[in-house]
């Protein structure tokens, strides 16, 4: 049985938490393959918002494991925050959530480096999350990292003091001033490792073997976008994960064949958080009223989002390198309204009009080049069938399905899991 993907396209916040929530019932198995507690999922469903930062975003349905895999990287704390929410709301996780013995565990000591690290760059600072991502990640690479496995072997603590220990000789190499007390930090961190040793542990890359063997049905859900990728994305203002459809198969064990359908996740227009290029931002009106109207905020930072129109060059580049099969368009209710829409279809690289995105896409470099076309008014948050969507929304779609050459099977209308519009079945 191939393991089907969903990824995010853009610079991420596109709406993942949501459309894996909607998916989960057609599902066995969701499982995340990499980043950690950056990610912010945001599902929201009977009147109530909830926000997963590591858990996948099927927990909330009785008939479907969890799985966290090898390529995400765990805070317990803040893992353990997120279980004490499920627990208020009677969901029985331990049943149905399991986590790889390969993924690796973020120290406080990683946090501390991360924001030290920031600090010393100044007003050249990339926008880290400051969740010890980057630094865990880079012990992960240098062999030096603690893994969830680790945890049930006895000498583990010996093994975390001399890892916490180099990173406090690391953190007063950055000459910031950096106060914390690793005595509070660490009384935290070893009741959540606690909290964690409750779960079940697995080798997940047999797991998942045996599970598609067995004719099971496996989503993987990516975390931030392919913009971001450590790899394809706006380096170095990228996250410290392959976050495209190469890092399902190192994040899982997935081999490249066994991959299925792969649903790539997009705003109807675009944002970003934190520094880095973005082409199409908008300093006007118009972008000031989309990230009003579209409660542009980060579901892990509480940044305010920067807004700007649709970039299809940087779309059609996160669909190519991820083999995007099937589109689904969010957010599209955040557009009524305009009364004319423009989509970048082209940039102007240096006094070149190119469709393709370039090595570097920094203002001084790349000029968007616009196609605009008729907007529209209806509020389209109260419409369930696709028969009920307006004509100019269905031109806005077609347009981008003709320019990716990829249908756009599934709209969003609204934040809810029941505002999802199937246009086509694929």
């Amino acid at each position: 049985m191939a393991v089907d993907l969903l990824l995010g396209l853009q610079w991420g916040d596109e709406g993942k938490g949501k459309i894996v929530d909607v998916f989960t019932s057609k599902y066995d198995i969701i499982a995340r393959f990499q980043g950690g507690p950056n990610a912010g999922h945001t599902l929201v469903f009977n009147g109530r918002k909830h926000v997963l930062h590591t858990i996948p975003s099927g927990i909330f349905h009785d008939n479907t494991i969890n799985l966290v895999g090898n390529g995400v990287v765990i805070d317990p704390v803040i893992f353990k925050k997120e279980l004490d929410k499920l627990d208020e709301q009677n969901v029985d996780y331990k049943k149905s959530l399991c986590i790889s013995r390969k993924a690796h565990i973020i120290l406080p000591t990683h946090r501390l480096l991360d924001a030290a690290s920031e600090a010393s760059k100044g007003k050249a600072k990339i926008g880290s999350t400051l969740k010890g991502i980057g630094p865990t990640y880079m012990d992960k690479t240098g062999r030096n990292g603690i893994r969830v496995g680790d945890i049930e072997m006895a000498d583990w603590k010996k093994k975390y003091r001399a890892l916490a220990d180099k990173h406090e000789a690391m953190i007063s190499f950055y000459n910031v001033d950096i106060e914390y007390n690793l005595n509070e930090l660490e009384s935290e961190f070893f009741k959540a490792i606690d909290t964690l040793k409750s779960l079940q542990f697995i080798d997940s890359e047999d797991y998942i073997h045996k599970a598609q063997v067995e004719g099971k049905s496996i989503l993987a859900e990516g975390a931030q976008g392919s913009l971001l990728d450590i790899d394809f994305g706006t380096y170095p203002y990228v996250t410290s994960s392959n976050t495209t459809a190469a890092g399902a198969c190192t994040g899982l064990g997935v081999a490249p064949s066994k991959i299925g359908d792969v649903f790539g996740i997009f705003k109807a227009y675009t944002t970003r958080v934190g520094s880095g290029p973005f082409p199409t931002e908008l300093f006007d009106e118009d972008g000031e009223t989309m990230g009003r109207v579209g409660h542009e905020f980060g579901a892990t930072t509480g940044r305010p989002r920067r807004c700007g129109w649709l970039d299809l060059v940087a779309l059609r580049y996160a669909c190519q390198v991820n083999g995007v099969t099937q589109l689904i368009m969010m957010k599209g209710d955040v557009l009524s309204g305009f009364e004319r829409l423009k989509v970048c279809t082209a940039y102007d690289y240096k006094g070149k009009t190119i469709s393709h995105l370039p090595y570097n896409i920094e203002s001084e470099n790349v000029k968007p080049i616009y196609t605009e076309l008729k907007g529209w008014s209806a509020d389209l948050t109260e419409m369930t069938k696709a028969s009920e969507l307006p004509q100019e929304f269905n031109d806005y779609v077609t347009f981008l399905e003709n320019e990716l050459e990829i249908p756009i099977t599934i709209v969003s209308v609204g934040p809810d899991r029941k505002q999802t519009i199937i246009r086509k079945e694929v």
